[in-house]
């Protein structure tokens, strides 16, 4: 789905679907962070059995005041031991699906927030 025919800034999600989204014309395929004003970096996760407490300290160690996690097709949170990296450092959570996250992130950086999209992109298949 397309739902922004300009890209307010080089950072802003111009379009997803299942297993991607694009960053202006650059498609992408695999679990990414991304920060308002900052080139994406891959997010070494592949699925969502394969997170845990150090994938979400990373998060934390980016110094965000939330947190954007975009769980994939759907709504599946983290378990509260996996997010305690967070919760110490007193950084927000909100968990979507990932089309919510998308949407959710290019508003809030709009806005010059602090924020930080991380999204799960498992294959599909």
């Amino acid at each position: 789905m397309k739902f922004q025919p300009e890209p307010a800034h080089a950072h802003t999600i111009t379009a997803y679907g299942p297993g991607w989204v694009a960053l202006g014309a650059e498609r992408i395929g695999q679990s990414l962070i991304l920060q308002a004003g900052q080139p994406w970096t891959p997010w070494g996760v592949n699925s969502f059995e394969a997170l845990d407490a150090a994938a979400f300290a990373g998060l934390a160690e980016k110094g965000p005041e939330l947190v954007i996690f975009g769980s994939g097709q759907r709504l599946r949170f983290p378990k509260p031991a996996w997010i305690r990296p967070l919760v110490e450092k007193r950084i927000g959570l909100e968990t979507m699906d990932t089309p919510a996250a998308c949407r959710t992130f290019n508003i809030l950086a709009d806005e010059g927030r602090r924020v930080l999209l991380a999204l799960l992109m498992e294959p599909i298949g």
